[in-house]
């Protein structure tokens, strides 16, 4: 699977340089992987959670939280969020 893009992880980052190694490796694992559905995502990534058309990956053992929109049929995974978890827990990106 495809990610676009990495800059928003490296961005991330900055501000949270422990998050650097957990975001890349959640990269690394998507991009060696081609996911035929949300169970052959869930058997890779045991906490992923399905909110409407986004998933949902806890990442740095839950520190963070990296929403995403699939396209299995192309194998495209769009970030649009990566949050602290107390930024998830306000619900804007749910807007």
């Amino acid at each position: 699977m495809r990610v676009i893009t990495n800059r928003r992880l490296i961005d991330f980052s900055a501000p949270y340089p422990d998050a650097g190694g957990p975001l890349q490796a959640w990269r690394k694992a998507m991009e060696s992987h081609v996911f035929s559905g949300f169970a052959a995502l869930r058997r890779q990534f045991g906490s992923v959670d399905r909110v409407g058309d986004l998933y949902v990956f806890n990442i740095g053992g839950n520190k963070y939280r990296l929403i995403a929109f699939l396209h299995s049929a192309h194998q495209m995974a769009y970030i649009k969020h990566v949050l602290t978890h107390t930024e998830y827990d306000k619900g804007d990106w749910k807007k």
